[in-house]
């Protein structure tokens, strides 16, 4: 699953738009370290992820649009430039799979697993408060006030 999500969250290239620009290593960091972004994949998965400086990632999953959303974080790392692409190391997985990152608005972009350009992911980007994946996580795991035996403030 910890691979299926770093598939997911970083991206995934197949028919693009001719106005779509591929970006290397460095510029794929800029353009998504610390966004939220909403994405949906060619098999149905779809969510949000942020990406941060250090690798790591942390988002929700709803895996192929059935069942519930998860909340899940990769550690630092897990993503990295790695022979000039940007690659993800998760702990498991028996190969280091590397992404192709399209540029395909001021505001999105498609990613593919190199080599798999049927497997992609469209990723937009999301408004910049609080993030919207922390406040559906704590709703889906919060009792309902009246079950609370206890209330503090």
């Amino acid at each position: 699953m910890l691979a299926r999500l770093a598939v997911v969250l970083l991206g995934l290239t197949v028919a693009v738009p001719v106005w779509a620009q591929e970006l290397g290593p460095e510029q794929a960091r800029r353009f998504v370290t610390g966004k939220l972004f909403g994405f949906s994949c060619f098999d149905g998965t779809r969510g949000a992820g942020r990406i941060f400086a250090d690798g790591s990632v942390a988002g929700t999953v709803q895996m192929s649009g059935n069942g519930p959303a998860r909340f899940m974080t990769l550690p630092a790392n897990t993503l990295r430039v790695s022979g000039g692409q940007v690659c993800a190391s998760v702990k498991g997985m028996p190969f280091q799979p590397c992404f192709n990152v399209i540029r395909t608005s001021d505001h999105s972009f498609r990613g593919a697993i190199s080599g798999l350009g049927f497997a992609y992911c469209d990723f937009t980007r999301r408004g910049r408060g609080r993030p919207d994946f922390v406040r559906t996580a704590v709703r889906t795991h919060a009792r309902p006030l009246a079950l609370r035996s206890t209330i503090t403030e």
